[in-house]
């Protein structure tokens, strides 16, 4: 399925919904709710079985689901503010959290459920640029630019990846 060409329309999101999707352990949507696929402007039908970076807009910079994958695949949970590209091209931002999914004999994770909900506009301001930077690194350096870039910006604010998130989650 080919991705729309972004817009510079963001979708407004409803502060009382939460979008929700399941995937397997590679991110492939296995499952989602009505407002996943109303935001998105998917139907349920093109969203299951693919994956999940169908609705990943270009403005994102591959570190941050580097980050998110490493963190995940430790069973770490991760809170990241996210920028969507719904088919239509417009984005919308959300602030996404995880949950494990578990096999019921075995408690191994087998998916994952994420959901998400809108961040305001404090949250999107101060990483706007963070992410343009990162993703202005990464056409000429790759995500091993990138990451040097980001500890680099993390030392020099005496931050962690967890304490930045903190930081944003506690904006939102």
């Amino acid at each position: 399925m080919q991705k729309p060409e972004p817009i510079d329309e963001q979708i407004i999101l409803d502060n009382t919904k939460y979008i929700e999707s399941d995937t397997d352990l590679k991110g492939i949507i296995t499952g989602c709710n009505d407002y996943f696929a109303e935001i998105s402007k998917y139907s349920r039908e093109e969203l299951i079985g693919q994956p999940h970076n169908i609705v990943r807009h270009p403005d994102m910079p591959k570190i941050a689901f580097k980050i998110l994958w490493d963190r995940l695949k430790k069973e770490q949970n991760i809170n990241l503010a996210i920028k969507n590209l719904a088919k239509d091209g417009r984005y919308y931002w959300v602030f996404t959290h995880f949950d494990f999914k578990r096999d019921i004999n075995t408690k191994k994770v087998v998916g994952y459920t994420a959901y998400r909900k809108t961040i305001s506009n404090k949250v999107t301001d101060v990483l706007l640029p963070i992410y343009k930077k990162l993703t202005e690194i990464e056409k000429t350096e790759g995500m091993e630019g990138s990451l040097k870039y980001l500890n680099n910006f993390l030392d020099e604010h005496d931050l962690t990846i967890d304490t930045l998130l903190d930081d944003f989650y506690k904006l939102y």
